[in-house]
């Protein structure tokens, strides 16, 4: 399996994911972490923690529509697993993300940003992780 390289479009998408990061802390305090922003979106504290959690999820859901209305192309999409072997890989990301207190973009993108201890160790050891994965499924298990 080739990975293609994209560098414009993987800086463009950095650069807005760390915009949303500030933005959202400048605008409401919060820290941008898809995991914890999707648990309170089902158990909010309030009205007001329930309003900006939806419009967050609505906009990661609806972008890949504003890229094709921008770009007339649909974001290319390619999942070479099966739909079983996605919600196995969804559970054990969320248990990861509750055994870690927070997800890879809340520790990566905002924990080290603010020299979060918690997030220091957090991020090398999802990175190692990842390295491992992919090594055992590409080159031991062959998928």
């Amino acid at each position: 399996m080739v990975t293609a390289f994209t560098p414009f479009a993987s800086f463009g998408g950095g650069l807005l994911i760390g915009l949303g990061a500030v933005l959202l802390m400048l605008g409401l305090g919060r820290i941008l972490g898809a995991t914890g922003i999707l648990s309170g979106l089902a158990f909010p504290a309030d009205a007001e923690e329930f309003s900006w959690r939806a419009a967050m999820v609505l906009g990661m859901v609806l972008a890949p529509g504003l890229v094709f209305l921008v770009s007339g192309n649909w974001p290319a999409l390619d999942v070479p697993v099966s739909p079983a072997m996605i919600a196995i890989g969804g559970v054990i990301v969320g248990f990861g993300a509750s055994l870690g207190s927070g997800c890879t973009s809340g520790h990566g993108i905002c924990g080290l940003a603010r020299l979060s201890r918690r997030s220091i160790v957090a991020v090398p050891t999802f990175m190692a992780t990842a390295a491992l994965t992919v090594y055992l499924i590409r080159h031991v298990f062959g998928g």
